[in-house]
């Protein structure tokens, strides 16, 4: 599959806007994949919607390194069914999670 000529706007794996974690329906927006990989979660998608506790809280996903490798892996999963094979993932996004 090709790559999206547009910038996504929705979240490949709760486009819901609730928690991804636990429901609630007061989110801000994380992008997974940080840093110099931010464009590339814009992108294709690779962002998720969390609540503020999940997000910037004490256990959020900034703080909880088993809470990002899992929203990594679950959205690593989503992206190879949506836009090519692991390899392809590597290139984009500079490593397999998997």
């Amino acid at each position: 599959m090709g790559e999206p000529a547009i910038i996504m706007t929705v979240s490949i794996l709760n486009d819901d806007k609730t928690c991804y974690v636990c429901g609630s329906p007061y989110v801000e927006r994380h992008h997974i994949y940080a840093g110099a990989r931010r464009k590339q979660s814009e992108k294709f998608g690779c962002v998720v919607f969390l609540c503020r506790a999940h997000h910037t809280g004490g256990q959020g996903v900034h703080f909880n390194k088993a809470l990002d490798l899992k929203l990594k892996q679950e959205c690593q999963r989503a992206w190879e069914e949506h836009y090519g094979d692991r390899e392809k993932f590597r290139r984009v996004f500079g490593k397999s999670y998997l």
